[in-house]
């Protein structure tokens, strides 16, 4: 047999051998099982003239809970009560922020981009320990108002309630 074909050989078996290193389990350490989504605190300034007309009353409400149903659907760790829990994530909503993005010829809006600011920290329940912070961290949408894709801003926040979430949950979980 050629030298080149058993090289070849070899590598192919090894290659074979070897994975990417993905994996679906999660990066925590083993005795992290439980967390406690605490309280989101609303930090967001409505009273100045551009943002006035972007409130939605119980906003931090429907971030924590859309980020409690997204570590529910994960399943990586459960969801319990602050005093058993084994680590704590805490919240403060920081902004709301509703930009146009593209414009008819008529200068309509034609499609926005709808961000939920939040500062985030992780912390270990028994030590009081920091595990990370996040100062601002963002779930975003776009939406058109018009045409065959139209959706409310209720409709589009809804998706950045979860595209926030979803990231929440993989920065926790995944921490990539």
């Amino acid at each position: 047999m050629n030298i080149k074909k058993i090289l070849v050989t070899v590598f192919l078996i090894c290659s074979s051998l070897t994975g990417c290193g993905y994996s679906t389990r999660s990066l925590l350490p083993g005795h992290i099982k439980t967390i406690y989504v605490a309280p989101f605190k609303n930090n967001v300034v409505y009273t100045t003239e551009s943002s006035r007309n972007l409130y939605f009353p119980l906003l931090e409400v429907n971030v924590r809970n859309a980020t409690v149903d997204r570590f529910l659907f994960d399943g990586h760790l459960k969801v319990e009560d602050g005093e058993t829990a084994d680590i704590i994530l805490k919240g403060s909503l920081l902004n709301y922020q509703r930009d146009a993005l593209r414009y008819t010829d008529s200068n309509d809006v034609l499609e926005y981009r709808l961000q939920i600011f939040v500062s985030l920290e992780l912390l270990d329940s028994k030590t009081g320990e920091v595990i990370w912070q996040e100062p601002n961290f963002v779930g975003e949408t776009t939406y058109f108002p018009t045409g065959a894709l139209a959706k409310t801003e209720a409709q589009a926040l809804q998706d950045a309630l979860t595209d926030l979430a979803r990231r929440i949950v993989e920065r926790t979980v995944e921490d990539w």
